[in-house]
Order: C-alpha cells, then structure tokens, then sequence
C-alpha cells in the first residue's frame, strides 16, 4: 500500500546573475557595516603589499649592488664568446642545498658581442645572469635572454647631390667608365665602339681611341703600369699602352661577348666576366689564361677583387655571388640572398663589407665570410646597372629608368633620389644609366648614360642640414635575408 505523499515547496528559478548578486549583497553584509563603503585602509597590510611589490621588483638589482667588488671584476673580465649565455654553474647548486633563503634572479654585467662587424649595424648584445635558490620556474630556460637590438644606427647627414656638368661627344650609349690613378683624367666607352679619355678639371675631351668593332662594356687602367685595359661585345679583351695610345696586347678565349672586368691590386692579373657564364684569370704579360672560374649558370656581369681571400668576386645573371679562391681556381662560397640578376657590387674602400645590387634590393655583405648584413631600407623598383661607394659612406645607383639614387652606407637610408634629364633630341626612353664612379677623392661623382652624354655630379656645397633635413624612420620589421 503506497504511502502519503509529501508535496515539496516549488524552487524559484534564479539565475546565475542574481545568484552572484546574491552572494555580493551577503558578503557586503557581512564585512561592510555600511553599503557602498569600503572598509578602512590598514596600513600594516598596505606597508606590507608595497614592500612585496619593491621586493620583487628590485630584489636582482639589490643583490648585484651588495656584490663584493672582486667578484664583479672578476665575471666583467671572464672570457665569453659573443654568441655564448653565462648560466648559473654548479657552484651555486651546493650553496642552495646549504639552505640559502634567497631566490633572486641576479642581473649580471650584459655581455656585448666582441666580433668585428664593419657593416655599421649593432651587435647583439647578450644579458648574462647569475641564479641563486631554487625557483618555481625552470631556471636553465628562464635565465636564458637575448636582446635583440632595437636601435637601427641612425644616418649620417650628407649633402644633396647635383649635376654641375654634361659632356657630349660620343655617338652611341656610354657604357663603361674607369678613373686614372692620378685622378687627372677618366676613360669611357662606348656603343660606338669607341674609347674617349676627358679631363676631369675641364670636361675636355683629351683622347679617342679605336680598335674595339662592338660596344665597349668594362673598362680598367692600370696603377702599376701606362696600360688601360678594355672589354666589349667582340669577345675581345685588350691591352693598350697609353704611352704609345695603341693596343699592345689582345686575350683571347672568351666565348662571347664580356661585359664586366677588374685588374687584381696586388698582382699582374686580369680578370673578365661574359656571355659565356665564366670568370677568366688572365697573366697581363705573357696573355695566358691561369683560370677558368666557371660555375655560374648565367652571364658574368660584374666583378671586383681584394687582396685577400676571396679575392675575386662575381655576381650573375642567375642571381647568385660567388667567392673564389684565386690560387686552385675553386668556388669558396655561393650567395644566393638575391631573387633576380646582380648587375652591380661595390667594395666598400675602407670597410670589410659589399654591396650588391639587383632589381629586387640592394644588399650588404660582410667580408671575408659574406654574411648577410642587411638590406637597403627602400627599393629602387627598377634594374640597377651600376653602383659606387666612396669613403665619406655615400653610396650611388644608377637605374636604367634614368633614376639615380644616393644611400648612406651604415644605416642603409635613401637620402637623395634624382632623375636624370634626357639631353635635347633624344627619346625620353633613353633616360638610363650604365655606369658610374667616384674620382678618387670621392667628391666627383660621373655618370655613362643612354642619352650618349656623361654627367658630372658633386656636392651641394649650400646645403645645411637645416636647409635639407634628415627624414628618416627606423625600420619596424628588419628582413633577416
């Protein structure tokens, strides 16, 4: 028989929010004598949290100050590789199990990178820190921090440049210049297939010389002997002898034409770039080839070489630069930073470093191991044939839309971008550059241009940098290739 059923009092739904409110009105209750009043501050607990508060903050910084001075002296002068952390030893392990009751995480003296870098950028700086008592964190990972540098070198101000002079006189494109080592006359060549040699003071032409039958694409003058060397589209590489304003000398074995060559500074040696993807090493005297550099797949265009190891250098039309060694021949390195042809390197004249030049960027090398410094904070946006950097760290490129724009070479800002003029009667399409050089002062600056004129640029001597300010914005992202 079923017992009496007890009917249960019906629950009142409620809600989470008036539940919480609930259980607020109830705590208020009871720790508030008054609503919407807070108790009265202790000041015991307030002393209390602040000097938590200090403790945590500032305990690394106490703890490194009470040091004893030889101790400090004696971690400032331990010998640390640049790319090394100092972690806590093993010494530190035997105090902490002697029951030492501090466990603060000590600063030490930051370590700076001791390697040379003549790029201009700042080296990585790396905190080193000294761990006392246990942690509730994995100290061997927490103690680890690099800085990573956040300060881009800020530029140097230079002077605007400006054209102060063109010369006219060849036929065809200009496409090749070198500089006499006296600094009173500079060459240049031509798609006329002609060489032209002009006073540096005046502008007038000195000299015109033959021989060549394609255009003329590198050119080079001797500072140990009266030669000039020239290179073209002929295949053909020769030697003249300015004394006698003839070619005394022809190398032959190139299988098409050459388009880029230098002259070794320490030892008699040629070396031409070409059609034919190889790199020659040429005996000036006897005209024997030494070497054959081959390795590119692509054109040689352009070559530069040092008196030490790599001394040569040779950027392609496959986009790769490559370090040789002079005495087997052999490929030391290969660069392959750049996405489209390198046209166009430059040797720093007093640093260790490079620069390269391709219609993706402009990059800076470090020498002699040619790692990556970093990249040109703009881009050119067209393809660069020539580029030139004298000691003053003012870098020149040449496009061949006719834009010429001024870099300064520590911090990689874009100063100055001008846009040469097409001389009356040519096309507006034959505004490109082909070839530039410093004098050797570096306070000249020539131009080889489409518009078969040469232009002379130098410094604006009026400037001031209250008259042309700095705009420059450090780079937020830096691209690590």
């Amino acid at each position: 028989m079923p017992g009496p059923t007890v009917e249960m009092e019906a629950v009142e739904p409620q809600s989470l929010k008036k539940l919480s409110f609930k259980s607020l009105k109830r705590a208020l209750d009871l720790f508030s004598p008054l609503h919407s009043h807070l108790a009265p501050p202790d000041p015991e607990s307030k002393r209390i949290r602040i000097s938590h508060k200090v403790n945590i903050e500032y305990r690394g910084i106490n703890a490194a100050a009470n040091q004893p001075p030889r101790q400090a002296n004696a971690v400032a002068q331990t010998p640390v590789a640049s790319n090394a952390l100092a972690l806590p030893g093993l010494e530190d392990s035997s105090d902490r199990q002697k029951g030492g009751a501090q466990n603060a995480l000590v600063v030490g003296p930051s370590i700076q990178s001791k390697a040379p870098n003549d790029g201009g950028l700042p080296s990585k700086s790396i905190t080193a820190f000294s761990a006392s008592g246990s942690s509730e964190r994995n100290l061997s990972t927490a103690a680890i921090m690099e800085r990573i540098p956040s300060k881009w070198p800020r530029p140097l101000w230079h002077a605007p440049w400006k054209t102060y002079r063109v010369i006219s006189g060849h036929l065809g494109w200009v496409r090749s210049i070198a500089f006499d080592p006296s600094n009173t006359w500079f060459c240049t060549g031509s798609a006329d297939r002609t060489i032209k040699i002009w006073d540096v003071a005046s502008g007038r032409l000195k000299l015109t010389l033959t021989g060549h039958i394609e255009q003329i694409r590198g050119l080079a003058v001797s500072s140990k002997h009266t030669y000039m060397f020239s290179a073209g589209d002929d295949k053909q590489v020769k030697c003249w002898d300015l004394e006698q304003n003839k070619v005394i000398r022809s190398y032959h074995g190139h299988l098409s034409g050459v388009y880029c060559l230098a002259l070794h500074p320490t030892i008699d040696v040629l070396l031409t770039g070409g059609r034919d993807s190889v790199c020659r090493v040429w005996d000036i005297r006897s005209k024997q080839q030494i070497h054959a550099l081959s390795g590119h797949d692509n054109t040689v265009c352009s070559v530069f070489t040092r008196p030490t190891d790599p001394q040569v250098v040779t950027g392609s039309h496959d986009t790769t630069i490559k370090f040789w060694d002079l005495r087997f021949g052999k490929t030391m390195s290969t660069l392959t930073h750049h996405k489209k042809s390198v046209r166009a390197m430059a040797q720093h004249p007093t640093e260790n470093c490079f620069a390269s030049a391709s219609a993706d960027n402009i990059k800076k090398f470090n020498l002699p191991r040619g790692e990556f410094l970093h990249n040109m904070l703009s881009q050119q946006k067209t393809i660069i044939n020539a580029m030139a950097v004298n000691e003053e760290g003012v870098m020149a490129t040449g496009g061949d839309n006719g834009s010429m724009w001024f870099w300064d070479w520590k911090s990689g800002h874009n100063f100055q971008q001008s846009q040469t003029i097409v001389q009356p009667g040519s096309l507006d399409s034959e505004a490109g550059i082909y070839a530039l050089s410093y004098d050797l002062t570096g306070s000249r600056l020539v131009t080889c241009e489409a518009d078969k004129t040469i232009k002379m640029w130098k410094q604006d001597e009026t400037a001031t940098p209250e008259t042309h300010p700095l705009n420059f914005k450090p780079p937020k992202d830096i691209r690590r290739f």
